[in-house]
This record gives structure tokens, sequence and C-alpha cells, in this order.
């Protein structure tokens, strides 16, 4: 693929993007030990998707004494294992098992509505099939108990108040100097824990490679695609231990299944034909380690544990008081990291942001409208963040031109496709959420940017605001991920360094078996990915609809991702 220095800019620009996204009961299943080293926890669940068994799976898996104290919890693998309610039992006995990493910031809970989705799917064209939704091992860091009890006052009182919940305190939000364990949480030890993690659940090799699908959505590709080439017993002349050899397939969720971010399938040149000899590694290695560098990925708006908790916390309001009028802008305590999101979200235009006013607290929200306003591709401005659930309803609506002003050539980028939105009258009236199946309707106003483009219609909306924040409120495991090790990203980007190169065992292992690329037709790859992988493209989607968008869609017509991952589920190995 002949591609010139400002084509390739604009790959790579694009591919960082994407990556930048009850009681406790033994199992009978092949794999599960009698030493207590695996436990599973049905989960309760208000999914309006019928006929599917949600279970919380741990096992342990401990780190190399070399990782250095950790907390105890961080030495146990986590998953959400969703199987048919008519289907066996055990894992081993399913038609087909879809393995499945997650973004960059997500946990297992964001994986709810799409694993929903296809084991019903593949259940109604008569296969009963699994979906494993991995925890990272980071996400043992989390703590959900504030979220767990079910009140919006109770869980903010826990997480930023010091108040107790069932006799527990919170720990507090962990920091850079307590977490030396995550320093080598790189590409590495991620693909060892899914192989270890494969290996405990379905220990017989041929069935792994007869029955299990590997795969991920946007960071979670690349993971899949150094899985599918990595070696996992030290000798690449013995090949039933490589990681193509443990699947049957790739599935990869609006991103490419890949091993660089200069590389997709093998079609994306380096920017320059200089050598890495591996300075650049050992560099950020030892800054790692002695925590020069952070050691998560964080920042003062959004990006961080404090303000991500904050996504759950909406979620439980929208949760259980949809329409209800919010108060959480107004109960959240001050400080520097809520401000700065609550400004980078609702200021109208730069005068605002820096001035704080009108502040989000000035305006009317429902909690819907409040959920709505943190992901919905027409309010946040980050396109990683980026659902599409719906819009403003109830009062006037004016552009929001910060951080960038709309129009455009609405192309995809770190900033999305869609116009922004903003509440238009502070002390106004109440703001509500219409909810996606309810745009186009006879009633909608039909509210239109300055220069008159209509801000979204019926089919660009895709995901219901209420099953987001069951997702975002109700599982067991977080939807996303409060600390993202930061060598994940460094590792993707010094890969072509001899300490990432060595990792690429089975390069062949990327196209030993067949791949589904499904494409969020509006998401941080849209028009980017070469026609020869042939991409199920999903219309009005943005980059997170792919794992949350409503069983139905306006159109009448069944989910298209799911339906194609449970098609290819169906497809004969």
């Amino acid at each position: 693929m002949d591609m010139n220095r400002t084509s390739r800019g604009k790959w790579r620009g694009a591919v960082l993007a994407v990556l930048l996204t009850a009681g406790t009961l033994t199992a009978a299943a092949p794999g599960a030990r009698a030493d207590g080293a695996r436990t599973e926890t049905p989960a309760k669940s208000t999914s309006p998707v019928t006929g599917v068994t949600e279970s919380v799976v741990r096992v342990k898996v401990p780190l190399p004494e070399s990782a250095g104290p950790r907390p105890a919890a961080c030495d146990w693998l986590s998953y959400l294992r969703y199987r048919s309610a008519r289907g066996p039992a055990a894992s081993a006995d399913a038609d087909r098992i879809l393995v499945a990493q997650p973004g960059i910031l997500e946990g297992a809970g964001a994986f709810d509505s799409v694993a929903r989705n296809t084991v019903a799917r593949a259940a109604e064209q008569g296969a009963h099939i699994e979906f494993w939704a991995l925890d990272r091992r980071s996400n043992c860091l989390e703590d959900r108990t504030g979220i767990a009890s079910g009140d919006q006052h109770t869980a903010v009182d826990y997480y930023y108040r010091g108040k107790q919940v069932g006799g527990r305190t919170f720990a507090g939000f962990a920091g850079n100097a307590q977490l030396g364990w995550m320093a080598k949480l790189g590409i590495e030890q991620t693909v060892r824990d899914q192989y270890d993690l494969l290996t405990a659940e379905l220990p017989s090799q041929a069935q792994r490679k007869r029955k299990v699908l590997c795969g991920g959505h946007s960071l979670g590709g690349v993971i899949t695609g150094y899985f599918a080439a990595a070696d996992f017993d030290g000798n690449r002349v013995t090949t039933a231990d490589a990681g193509y050899n443990q699947c049957a397939g790739y599935f990869a969720l609006d991103t490419t299944v890949s091993t660089s971010l200069a590389d997709l399938s093998g079609s994306i040149p380096d920017d320059t034909n200089l050598p890495d000899i591996g300075l650049g590694y050992g560099v950020v290695q030892a800054g790692l380690d002695s925590g020069v560098l952070p050691r998560t990925l964080t920042a003062p708006v959004l990006l961080n544990p404090e303000t991500m908790t904050l996504l759950g916390i909406a979620g439980l309001g929208a949760l259980n008081d949809l329409d209800g009028e919010a108060d959480l802008p107004g109960y959240l305590p001050s400080n520097l990291n809520i401000e700065a999101t609550h400004r980078f979200l609702f200021a109208k235009d730069t005068a605002a942001f820096l001035s704080g006013k009108p502040a989000v607290k000035d305006f009317r929200l429902t909690n819907g409208a409040v959920l709505g306003a943190l992901l919905d591709d027409n309010s946040v401005p980050l396109a990683f963040l980026q659902t599409s659930v719906g819009f403003f309803d109830g009062g006037p609506i004016a552009d929001k031109s910060f951080p960038v002003a709309n129009g455009g050539d609405r192309q995809a980028g770190p900033y999305g496709t869609a116009y922004k939105a903003i509440p238009d009258r502070p002390q106004g009236p109440l703001y509500t959420w219409r909810n996606y199946d309810r745009v186009g309707d006879a009633d909608d106003p039909g509210y239109r940017s300055a220069d008159g483009t209509p801000f979204t219609d019926a089919g660009e909306e895709v995901t219901d605001v209420r099953q987001l924040a069951r997702s975002l409120a109700e599982q067991p495991l977080d939807f996303t991920e409060q600390y993202f090790p930061t060598k994940l990203v460094t590792d993707i980007q010094l890969s072509t360094s001899p300490q990432v190169k060595k990792l690429v065992v089975h390069p062949e292992g990327l196209k030993a078996n067949p791949v589904l690329t499904v494409l969020a037709g509006e998401g941080l790859l849209a028009g980017r990915v070469p026609a020869e992988l042939h991409p199920v493209v999903a219309d009005g989607y943005q980059h997170l609809d792919v794992l949350t968008a409503a069983s139905v869609q306006n159109n009448g017509r069944p989910e298209p991702v799911s339906t194609s991952l449970a098609g290819f589920a169906r497809a004969p190995r």
C-alpha cells in the first residue's frame, strides 16, 4: 500500500485515537479447581434481553513475586460470563465462546449489551454460545461499594466524603506511589493473563482451538493481535501453545487485529525507516519503574479515577429515576478534577470555560439529561467516550463551541463527527432527555445547529439511555477502567523496539484464522480501514455504540454488531 508521509500521519493519528478508548459458589465447569482458586457468582440484571444468564468469574492467577507488593485482589483475574439460559452449564459444552478484551479505560461491564444481544441472537438461531467479557488485572483496584449501595447520595458520600457503607470506609483513590506493581503491566503480561485464564477454564488445547473466538474493542484489537502472535512456552518450534492455536477466529469491534500503531493488518508502513535500538523503551521503562512517569493514564478532565467514578454514579441516578430532576451537580463536592470536568463538558464557549459561568448546577436537568451530557456524541467532546443515546429536550438548545467549533467537514477525529449542543437557558426550564427511539417522533422539535444543520436524526441514534445507565450502575464489574496501565500504551507506541518486537514470535498467527471486523459508521476508524478487510459497518454508530447499542434499532431491524458476531460464532470451522 503506497502512502505518503501525510497519509501515514493521518492513519497513525486515527489509530492512536482509537487506543486512547450475591453469594459465591464453586462452578462445576472443566477447569474449576477445588482449592478455592476459582469462584463464580450469579449476577442479577434488569436487562430487557431475556434468556441470558450472567455471572462474574474470578480465577486466582498470581503475578510473579518480582512484581512487588500489591493488593491480594490483584492476584486474581476476573470476567463476566454470559451464556444462554437454555444452554449447557459447562463452558466446555458451549457451541462457541467469544472472549473479549476491553478497550482503553474500559472494564468488563462495558460489554454488557453487546454480550447479551449476541448470546440471545445466537440462541434464536439454535446455537448456545458464551461471551466472556474480560477485566484487565488493574481493575482489581476498583471499589464498587458506593455504587452497589443503589443510592446516588450514598455513593457520593462514600467516595468523596469518607462516610461508611455497610461498615466499610473507602480507602481513597490510589496514587502513583502505590502502583509500583503496575509498572510492568504491559502487552506481555496482558496476553499472558488471557492465556492463563483460558488454559485454566478450558484445559483442552484442542477444545480451545475449536471453540474459542478471540477479539476485543478498540485497544482490544491490538491486544488480540499480540495474543495471536505470542508464544507461551518459550519454544517457538512447538506451536500448540501459540496464541493463534488458542482461537478458532478473531473479531475486532471498531478496531483491527494488529500488532502496531503503524500497522493495520500489515498495510500501514512506519513513519520512518530508522531502526529503533531500544533506547526509548529502556528510558520509558526506567521512568515507570522509578515512578518518574505515571503508572496509569491520568488527566484532570474526566480521565482519572475520581472523575471516572462519576460515570457510574450518574448512571445510578438515571437507572433509579431517569426523568426526575437531578441534584447530582450540586451535591458533588467541589475540587479541581470535578470542576475541570464540569467546565469541559458544559462550557458553551471558551469564555464560559474560563469563567465557570454559567455552571452545570445553574441548569435544571433530569438524571437522564445528566447522563446524556456525559456520554452522548452531541455533548461529550472526546470521541472515544461517545455513544448515541438520544438528545436534550425541554428547552432552547445552543451550539457548543468549546473545545472545538461546530461545523466543518464532520470527519472522524478526536472530537467525533456529531455537532455539539448544550442547554441554553440557566435557571430556566427543566431539560429532559429524549431517548434514542424517540428522536424523529412527531413531537420531536428537531433542534438545529446555528448553521441550520440538524443536530441529529433517528438514523444516528442507536443506544438506549436506560440500558446504558444499567450497564454503568448495575454490573458487578465496572464499565470503566479507573486505573489504566500506562505501559500498555507505551509498549504499543514503541512497537518497533527490540523489547516489544520479540513478543511477536508467530507473525503468521495474525492471518491464521478467520477475522470479523465490525466498524462504527461514525467511529474513530470510519473510512480509514483497508477495504480488503471487508468490514461490517454499523451505520450511525459511534465508538462505544458497538458495545452499548439497543437490541432493536430505529429502523426496526436487529442490532447489526451482535447479529454479525452471532453469525460469525455459528459459522463452521
